[in-house]
């Protein structure tokens, strides 16, 4: 039995599903590294098509992330993989927060949670002070909830800021009355254009300089940094230039079999969007790290870098698309609807492309499941598969 899949060509290829999809995990966290995954929200779909506000499923969103942590895997809440920025707003991420955190310490899971400046208003002409209030204010939520805390750029910072000293201004005062280390998030505009220009310069080596001042100024309170530059140089040069017992966590969607690996003298630990659809392997992978197999960990995770490569292709910031269908094809949620109608944000093709990637993954638990699914998307755009 085969499916008939559309290219971006315009002409079909012919799949066949995965008969052999990968086994269930369930396992402790790995020792020789910390793997986080950022998870994704599931909307209600009825709701989203009548409330202005977002409305998310509690219930499907919740299990997706003890999903995770039974694999061994952290997660980061409340991430640019929620959608933030991009459909959820403050009140719902807190929430979000609050309900996450709460799972997590009932069943020992690793959480992160994401804290930025979203409550504000997008159109802009905040004071320093108000941006720095509104970190404050959500910072001190996630640690009230009793997470850690990634402090995540902010489009009105980027927007505010006159040049370095802003940028070292607001996050030094945070670092200073942070209650436990934080992860400090460097996105790049790769990923939000509204980014371009983070840390005071556009320029790369000068941007660089400023982000490692922020951490060498206070380094007592980061637990590590999170790099999304798409850029594995830049992301290396960084993490050799950190102090002493900071992270680097890598965001890199194109590198990370290789930046977690490390090159003998530094190894990373990640914070990734692609590990809540790989999360099968990534758990296997980090087990191969804790045997002190790096070859064992290279043949798990390498061959999920197309499929990476392909969701976080060009606009990156639609990454969240591909994320939620492989979720719904898997079986974890019972539609293909997001916050903000973004299931509509990748053409047929793309989708296509990335249920074929996973499937050959054998990311599917039940592969007729994916199949059947797959033919209603196709049938619902008038392909005939």
């Amino acid at each position: 039995m085969s499916i008939r899949l559309p290219a971006a060509d315009g002409g079909y290829r012919l799949h066949r599903p995965c008969a052999d999809p990968l086994a269930p995990l369930v396992c402790g966290p790995a020792r020789s590294r910390r793997f986080y995954a950022a998870a994704h929200v599931v909307a209600d779909p009825l709701a989203a098509s009548m409330q202005a506000r977002p409305v998310v499923d509690w219930e499907a969103t919740l299990a997706f992330r003890h999903r995770l942590w039974a694999q061994g895997l952290g997660v980061a809440e409340a991430m640019d993989t929620a959608q933030r920025g991009m459909g959820l707003d403050w009140p719902t991420a807190a929430e979000l927060i609050r309900r996450s955190a709460a799972e997590a310490r009932a069943v020992g899971g690793r959480i992160l949670c994401g804290a930025g400046t979203d409550q504000l208003d997008p159109a802009g002409g905040h004071a320093l002070s108000e941006i720095a209030a509104a970190y404050e204010e959500q910072l001190a939520h996630a640690e009230a909830c009793g997470a850690g805390a990634v402090l995540m750029a902010s489009r009105a910072l980027a927007a505010a800021a006159r040049g370095p000293e802003d940028y070292l201004e607001v996050y030094g005062g945070l670092l200073r009355q942070s209650a436990r280390p934080v992860v400090l998030h460097w996105l790049g505009p790769v990923f939000d254009p509204e980014l371009a220009g983070y840390w005071g310069h556009r320029d790369l080596e000068a941007a660089t300089g400023v982000f490692l001042k922020v951490v060498a100024d206070c380094p007592e309170k980061v637990d590590g940094v999170k790099i999304s530059l798409l850029d594995a140089e830049r992301e290396r040069d960084i993490r050799r230039r950190l102090p002493p017992g900071v992270r680097c966590y890598t965001g890199d969607d194109h590198h990370y079999p290789e930046l977690i690996a490390g090159d003998g003298e530094f190894t990373g630990d990640a914070l990734l969007g692609i590990f809540g659809p790989i999360a099968p392997l990534a758990a296997r992978a980090a087990l191969a790290l804790d045997r002190d197999d790096p070859a064992g960990f290279r043949e798990l995770l390498d061959p999920t870098v197309a499929l990476s490569r392909h969701l976080f292709a060009p606009p990156t910031r639609y990454y969240k698309t591909g994320v939620v269908l492989l979720a719904w094809l898997a079986g974890y949620q019972e539609h293909f609807t997001m916050v903000g109608g973004f299931q509509s944000a990748r053409p047929l093709p793309h989708l296509a492309t990335a249920y074929e990637q996973a499937d050959l993954l054998g990311l599917f638990p039940d592969p007729e499941l994916a199949e059947a699914r797959m033919r209603r998307l196709l049938a619902m755009y008038g392909v005939a598969s």
